[in-house]
């Protein structure tokens, strides 16, 4: 029975984490028009307080490639010159990491309810 919940544990972690991910997703599409906003990013890493292949999400990162100029003389932010600082957010980037994320827990999603379906089964079959 250990296996099983070892794989349920392992298929929730991966629900954990890709949440985590959509989290911040998020944040990056809703702040894609903040002035000086940089990117949100996360990785996985192993969860070594867990059972063996579960992740966890690691420290959040910014996205340190370089603000695009933005050329608008009426903006309260821009200098002498007209131009602020904008956001290094990609919708199209944004959209398709949030597509992926999705699809992950999902399918992180099937594997657990495929797990409690054998070990509900498999208990079944003990009972008789």
């Amino acid at each position: 029975m250990s296996e099983f919940s070892s794989a349920l544990s392992i298929a929730a972690s991966g629900m954990r984490s890709q949440t985590v991910r959509l989290s911040h997703v998020s944040e990056n599409i809703a702040n894609a028009d903040t002035p000086g906003y940089r990117r949100k990013l996360t990785s996985f890493e192993p969860d070594r307080h867990d059972v063996p292949g579960a992740v966890t999400t690691g420290p959040v990162r910014l996205d340190r490639t370089e603000l695009p100029q933005v050329y608008d003389p009426s903006h309260p932010f821009a200098d002498a010159s007209g131009y602020y600082n904008g956001s290094n957010v990609d919708l199209i980037v944004e959209i398709a990491d949030a597509r992926q994320a999705q699809r992950s827990y999902e399918a992180n999603m099937r594997v657990f309810d495929q797990v409690r379906q054998m070990s509900s089964s498999l208990n079944d079959l003990l009972r008789r």
